[in-house]
């Protein structure tokens, strides 16, 4: 009969603490709070460190890739380009041709007269005299 008593005080206790009564408080709990906070941290630095640590390893495979096959960085090759699209630009008073998208009414004449006479070609012969007049 004793040990169900036991069993009954420590129900209340938990019984307590679920209808909003006041809980134990451990003296070591803020303690121990800020250890496990600190162990976080010092976990966060130490993935962070590795991760540093091995993207270094990559860039200095990549360097060498590049080194290897004669390439540029991608911030490399558009720095060239733009100074090579100012330097184009700096005595002109037009755009480079470069610049001019294709299809923007730089196109030669010549390419659509043959693309005319391609079509007359098809048509019969009395409108081929109507439209070479």
């Amino acid at each position: 009969m004793i040990k169900s008593a036991a069993c009954f005080a420590g129900a209340t206790k938990d019984m307590g603490k679920m209808l909003g009564g006041e809980e134990e408080k451990d003296p070591d709990a803020q303690k121990k709070e800020e250890e496990r906070q600190e162990a976080l941290r010092q976990q966060e630095e130490e993935r962070k460190d590795k991760h540093a640590r091995m993207e270094a390893d990559r860039e200095k495979v990549r360097q060498q890739i590049r080194d290897k096959y004669g390439l540029k960085k991608k911030e490399e090759k558009e720095a060239e380009e733009k100074a090579a699209m100012e330097q184009a630009c700096e005595g002109s008073l037009t755009r480079p041709k470069k610049a001019i998208p294709a299809g923007c009414g730089d196109e030669d004449e010549e390419d659509e007269e043959s693309i005319l006479d391609t079509v007359l070609k098809f048509l019969p012969g009395p409108l081929q005299d109507m439209f070479k007049k």
